[in-house]
C-alpha cells in the first residue's frame, strides 16, 4: 500500500504553488512513463488528476504497460512501492480500468493498494431505446421519456457525458434500439429520397389512447402531419455527429450494437394508419412507397434497400461492432412462401456480407433475439454466418426487478445446446423509472445465476422508458441531469459486480459515503437495501409479464388491459413462477394441511412488506438528522420513503385482497368489513406515497401503461373502497 499524503503546508497559496509544482513535475515522468499512450489511457489519467486535485493528493510517477502473456483482456494488476505504482493491463481496457481503479482509490480512501482485477462476465451492456426522430422513432415513442429526449440524442455533450459514466461503471457494450435507425444516419446513393435531414417531434401529445398513434415502432401518417423541426441538421452533419459518438465510445472501451425490430421501414415506406392493428392485410397490401419499398416481405426491392442500407450502415459506421434484429413483430412467419429468416438473411446476413467484401478484415457479431422465433428456423439460414453468431432473451421477461433467480431461461439454453450457441441476456427493467433503487446482494444474486457457461454477455435497460437526460424532477439543482446520474448506483452495481462479483458490502458503504459526503454509510447502505426489496415482493406477489401489462410504481396496466389494478384484481392474480407465494383466491381455497413446504401466504407477504416499509421510514428519519444536506442526498431519502409508503400501501391492499377472496368463499361480513378496514389504511399510506412524489416529481406519461399521476390516481384508490362496499 502506497499512503498518499496530502500536501500540507503553511499558507493556501504556497501549498497550492506547491501541489501544482509537484502535479507538474511528475506530469513529466508520468507521461514518458506510459508506453501505451491511446485514449483509454488517457481518460484513466485525467480521472486520476481530477481525483489527485478534488483531494489535494499527490503521487509517486505512474507507468502503465500492457502484459498481453499475463493478462487477460480487461484484467489489470496494480503494484505499487514508494518510489513508483505500476499499472499493467491485459488490453487498453484493462489498462483504462486500472487507472479508473486508482482514481477510485484515491477519492474512497486517499491511498494507493496494490490490487488487481479481471471480468467476472465478459461483456457488460447497456439497452438503450434511442429515439432519433419522430419519422425513425424507438419502439414505442408515445411517452414524455421519448419525446423529450429526442433532441438530446443530436448533442454531443449527452454523449460524452453518458459514455464517459458507462465505461467507469465498467460498462463495455452500448446497444442502442431503434426500429429503422438508417433515414437519419446514412446517405444512400441509389435511393435519394430516403435520407432524412433536420431532427423532428411531433406536435401530437399522447393522451393515453391505445395505439393512438398507431402500432409500436411504426410511423402513422398523423405523426407526419403533424411535425416540429427541434434542429436544422443535414444528413451528411448527422454522419460526422455519429462518427464522432462512435469513435468516443471506442475511446471509453465500449462496444457499439444496433439492434432492429423488423419489417419497419419507417419515412421510407408508405406511413401506417393510426389505429390499425398488427398483421392487418393494409400492411401486407399497401401502396408502395418510396423507391417502390413496402412493409411487404416478399417485395424485392424492400429487400435490395434493406441489403443496401445494412451494407452502407457498416460502412459509414466502422466503430459500430456489430447488428442486431428482431424477428419482428409485423413479420409473419411466412407470408406468400417467403420465411422471415430468408427474409433475414437475405436483407441483413447479405448486406453485413457486401460490407466484409469491402472491408475482408471487418468482423461483425451478431445478435439474432428469439422473439417471435423458432431456433431451428433461424440455424436454417444463420448457420453459414462468417462472424460470432449469438442470440438473445428476455431473461426475466420485462420484470428485472423481480426475483434475483428468474426461472425463464431454461428452455431457452436447452434450445440452444445443439447449436453450441451463446446467449446474450435482455435485462428488462420496466419497473422502476422514477425512485432511486439500490440493492447490490440483489444484483449480485442475479448476475451470478446466470448459467455462465451459456453466457456471451447481458445488456440491461427498458422498452418503455428512454435513459436519457431526466425531466421530471421539481428540484432545481436535479433538473436535467442524465439518468445515468440520477441512477447512479443502481447503473453502477449492475456494471461494476458485472466486472468484479466480489464487491462486497464494505464497498459500497464507502461508495455511498464518497458519493454523499458521509463519515459513515453504513446505515444507509442497510436501510436502501430495505427499501429496495419492497418493489421486487411486489411484482413477485403480483406477476405481470411484460411492460404493457403492469407498472409498480403507478399499480396499473395499460388502458385496454384494465387500467387500474384494482383490489378485485389483486384477488386471483398470478403470482411470479418460482417464486412460491399463493395468491387469495388459492389461499382462500386451501387449509393448512395443503399448503407446501416453503410457500409464502399473501398475509405473510404483507407482513414482509409492512417490516421493510417499517424499517426504512424509521432508518430514513435518522438518517435526516445526519451531516449531509445535499439536494442529492435528500431526494434520496425521499424516494427511500416513497418506497416505503408504496409498500404499505400493497400490503394493505394484498390483506383486502385476501379478506376479499375469504368472503367469496363463505360471505362472512366480517371478511367484507377486514377488507374495508384495510382499504381505507391503503388510502392513507397511497395519499403519503403521493405527497412525497408530488413534492419531487411532475406527472408523466408512460409509454407502455398511461399516465402516472398519483393524484389522479389517488380517485383510483378511493374506488376500491367503493368496490369493497359493492361486493
Amino acid at each position: 500500500m502506497f499512503n498518499i499524503t496530502p500536501v500540507c503546508l503553511v499558507g493556501i497559496r504556497l501549498k497550492h504553488l506547491l501541489f501544482l509544482l509537484f502535479l507538474g513535475f511528475y506530469g513529466k515522468s508520468y507521461a514518458s512513463s506510459v508506453r501505451e499512450e491511446g485514449p483509454q489511457v488517457q481518460f484513466a489519467k485525467a480521472q486520476i488528476k481530477k481525483a489527485q486535485a478534488k483531494r489535494n493528493v499527490a503521487l509517486p510517477p505512474l507507468h502503465f504497460r500492457l502484459d498481453k502473456e499475463k493478462l487477460s483482456n480487461e484484467a489489470y494488476e496494480i503494484e505499487v512501492s514508494a518510489k513508483a505504482i505500476h499499472i499493467s493491463g491485459g488490453d487498453t481496457n484493462g489498462l483504462m480500468y486500472g487507472g479508473l481503479a486508482i482514481a477510485e482509490q484515491i477519492e474512497m480512501y486517499q491511498q494507493v493498494s496494490s490490487v488487481s482485477g479481471q471480468p467476472y462476465l465478459a461483456q457488460r451492456g447497456i439497452k438503450f431505446n434511442i429515439p432519433l426522430d419522430a419519422r425513425t422513432p424507438s419502439y414505442d415513442d408515445s411517452g414524455d421519456a421519448a419525446q423529450k429526449n429526442i433532441a438530446e440524442m443530436w448533442k454531443w455533450e449527452f454523449w460524452e457525458e453518458f459514455l464517459d459514466d458507462m465505461a467507469i461503471h465498467r460498462y463495455n457494450v452500448l446497444s442502442l434500439w431503434n426500429p429503422h435507425p438508417f433515414p437519419s444516419m446514412i446517405r444512400l446513393p441509389d435511393y435519394p429520397e430516403v435520407a432524412l435531414d433536420d431532427v423532428c417531434v411531433t406536435t401530437l401529445q399522447p393522451v393515453g389512447r391505445e395505439n393512438e398513434w398507431g402500432d409500436p415502432q411504426l410511423v402513422t401518417s398523423n405523426v407526419l402531419e403533424n411535425l416540429k423541426v427541434v434542429q436544422k441538421i443535414g444528413i451528411d452533419e448527422k454522419i460526422v455527429f455519429w462518427q464522432k459518438v462512435m469513435a468516443h465510445a471506442k475511446d471509453r472501451g465500449i462496444d457499439l450494437y444496433f439492434i432492429t425490430w423488423n419489417i419497419c421501414p419507417n419515412s421510407v415506406a408508405q406511413p401506417v394508419e393510426p389505429f390499425h392493428k398488427t398483421f392487418g392485410i393494409k400492411i401486407w397490401e399497401e401502396e408502395a412507397g418510396k423507391h417502390g419499398i413496402t412493409h411487404q416481405m416478399d417485395n424485392p426491392k424492400t429487400i435490395a434497400y434493406y441489403r443496401a442500407a445494412v451494407k452502407t450502415f457498416l460502412l459509414t459506421y466502422p466503430n459500430v461492432k456489430g447488428i442486431g434484429v428482431t424477428a419482428g413483430e409485423y413479420m409473419p412467419q411466412s407470408w406468400k412462401g417467403y420465411n422471415r429468416e430468408q427474409w433475414l438473411w437475405e436483407t441483413y446476413g447479405l448486406g453485413i456480407q457486401d460490407a466484409k467484401a469491402t472491408q475482408p478484415d471487418r468482423i461483425v457479431p451478431f445478435i439474432h433475439r428469439v422473439w417471435y422465433s423458432d431456433m431451428d428456423q433461424i440455424m436454417k439460414y444463420w448457420k453459414q454466418y462468417p462472424d460470432p453468431f449469438e442470440v438473445s432473451f428476455k431473461y426475466a421477461k420485462a420484470r428485472l426487478y423481480s426475483s434475483p433467480e428468474p426461472p425463464f431461461a431454461a428452455s431457452h439454453v436447452k434450445d440452444m445446446e445443439p447449436y453450441g450457441l451463446l446467449s446474450w441476456w435482455n435485462l428488462r427493467n420496466d419497473d422502476i423509472f422514477v425512485y432511486r433503487w439500490g440493492d447490490p446482494e440483489y444484483v449480485r444474486r442475479f448476475l451470478r445465476f446466470f448459467p455462465k457457461e451459456k453466457t456471451a454477455g447481458y445488456y440491461m435497460g427498458s422498452d418503455g422508458y428512454v435513459w436519457g437526460r431526466e425531466f421530471i424532477s421539481k428540484q432545481a439543482d436535479l433538473q436535467g441531469e442524465l439518468e445515468i446520474k440520477k441512477h447512479w448506483f443502481s447503473f453502477l452495481l449492475w456494471g461494476r459486480l458485472g466486472y468484479n462479483d466480489q464487491l462486497d458490502a464494505s464497498f459500497f458503504i464507502k461508495k455511498l459515503g464518497t458519493h454523499y459526503g458521509l463519515a459513515d454509510a453504513t446505515q444507509l447502505y442497510k436501510s436502501w437495501q430495505t427499501a429496495s426489496k419492497i418493489i421486487p415482493l411486489v411484482n413477485q406477489f403480483h406477476w405481470r409479464d411484460w411492460d404493457h401489462m403492469w407498472s409498480v410504481e403507478a399499480c396499473m396496466a395499460r388502458p385496454v388491459l384494465g387500467g387500474f389494478r384494482s383490489v378485485i384484481d389483486f384477488i386471483d392474480n398470478p403470482s411470479m413462477p418460482g417464486s412460491g407465494i399463493i395468491n387469495p383466491a388459492s389461499f382462500a381455497e386451501s387449509d393448512a394441511s395443503t399448503l407446501t413446504e416453503g410457500s409464502r401466504t399473501p398475509p405473510e407477504v404483507a407482513q414482509s412488506l409492512h417490516d421493510y416499509a417499517h424499517t426504512t421510514l424509521t432508518e430514513a428519519a435518522t438518517l435526516r438528522k445526519g451531516t449531509s444536506t445535499t439536494s442529492a442526498y435528500l431526494a434520496l431519502l425521499d424516494d427511500m420513503e416513497a418506497m416505503a409508503y408504496l409498500g404499505q400501501y400493497y400490503a394493505e391492499k394484498i390483506e383486502a385482497a385476501t379478506a376479499l377472496a375469504f368472503y367469496d368463499q363463505n360471505k362472512e361480513d366480517t371478511y367484507k368489513k377486514q377488507a374495508i378496514t384495510h382499504l381505507e389504511k391503503a388510502y392513507e399510506y397511497w395519499k403519503s406515497y403521493a405527497k412525497i412524489s408530488k413534492k419531487n416529481y411532475h406527472p408523466q406519461m408512460l409509454a407502455r401503461t398511461n399516465l402516472l399521476d398519483w393524484s389522479a390516481l389517488t380517485l383510483e384508490v378511493i374506488e376500491d373502497i367503493n368496490a369493497a362496499k359493492r361486493r
